[in-house]
């Protein structure tokens, strides 16, 4: 039987893995001790927080199919928001994370003053334009209403999907921080800031929105074949990871369920489940 925790809060890689990986440490060995100096108990189990979607499916694969063999006893705790999984995991309440992406935590570290780090990448999640109101981008006109997250990565990484697609026009050289205050040209559209978990249920009262890909599949969007338009995944910074805080990267817990995370089965796995709306993006997270 599956024991997992729900928290609601406020609004090749595997072949070094696997090297890395020890069955047992010395307290003066650097590969079985923790941030702070102590020793990492493998036979407690490894909590980690994860957003509900497609994070926690994931995970809970690994946990039902996989840790037993690698000797793993793997804890899932949901989160249904972008804040509290990093500070538990800075704080030791959770021993690990998985639920966002490197510009995204960047950005959470130097304002929060946290020191998590990306372990390795597993998926995507493309982010896509969805709406009730009209069938197609062309449909989209002066005067219409579009939804967008109001983190600043996730903001940025929208305009970005917008301005691809020529609705909107950004000033030259701005990045994936863009803001609304960096459109160029907004083409009469107006714009409604809102926090990343509630744009799904804002879908009735704007023409469009951009939702990120795990909001889109709990609100039982299918963004493969739902969005009016998805992001491309070649070549895009936005993998989701395993994170942890910063002197804990060698916990042999942590090593073992990287090596799973980057494992055929989870490939498998996604790739069956999710059709396309979801798509692995296994290796080492961008320094």
């Amino acid at each position: 039987m599956r024991k997992n925790t729900k928290l609601t809060g406020l609004a090749a890689l595997t072949t070094a893995i696997a090297l890395g990986v020890t069955a047992c440490g010395s307290s003066s060995d650097p590969a079985s001790t923790k941030a702070d100096g102590g020793k990492a108990d493998e036979s407690k189990p490894l909590v980690v927080a994860a957003s509900p979607t497609p994070h926690a499916d994931i995970l809970n694969f690994v946990k039902d199919k996989l840790a037993a063999k690698e000797g793993l006893k793997l804890d899932v705790k949901e989160f249904t928001d972008y804040v509290l999984p990093n500070t538990a995991t800075q704080q030791g309440s959770v021993d690990a994370n998985y639920f966002q992406h490197k510009p995204y935590l960047d950005d959470f570290n130097k304002k929060n003053k946290t020191t998590v780090v990306p372990v390795a990448n597993v998926h995507l999640e493309p982010l896509g334009l969805y709406s009730k109101k009209v069938k197609s981008l062309q449909d989209i006109k002066p005067g219409q209403t579009v939804a967008v997250p109001n983190d600043t990565t996730n903001e940025g990484r929208a305009l970005q999907l917008l301005a691809a697609n020529n609705l909107i026009t950004l000033k030259e050289g701005v990045g994936t921080g863009a803001k609304l205050s960096d459109i160029a040209d907004k083409k009469g559209l107006e714009f409604k800031e809102l926090e990343a978990a509630t744009v799904p249920r804002a879908l009735n009262d704007v023409d469009a929105a951009v939702i990120n890909g795990n909001y889109a599949l709990e609100a039982k969007l299918t963004p493969a074949k739902d969005a009016l338009v998805l992001e491309k995944s070649e070549g895009n910074p936005y993998a989701n990871f395993l994170a942890v805080k910063e002197g804990n990267q060698n916990d042999p817990r942590i090593q073992k369920l990287a090596k799973l995370l980057n494992s055929d089965e989870v490939k498998k796995f996604i790739e069956e489940k999710y059709q396309g709306s979801v798509v692995p993006a296994f290796g080492t997270p961008a320094s």
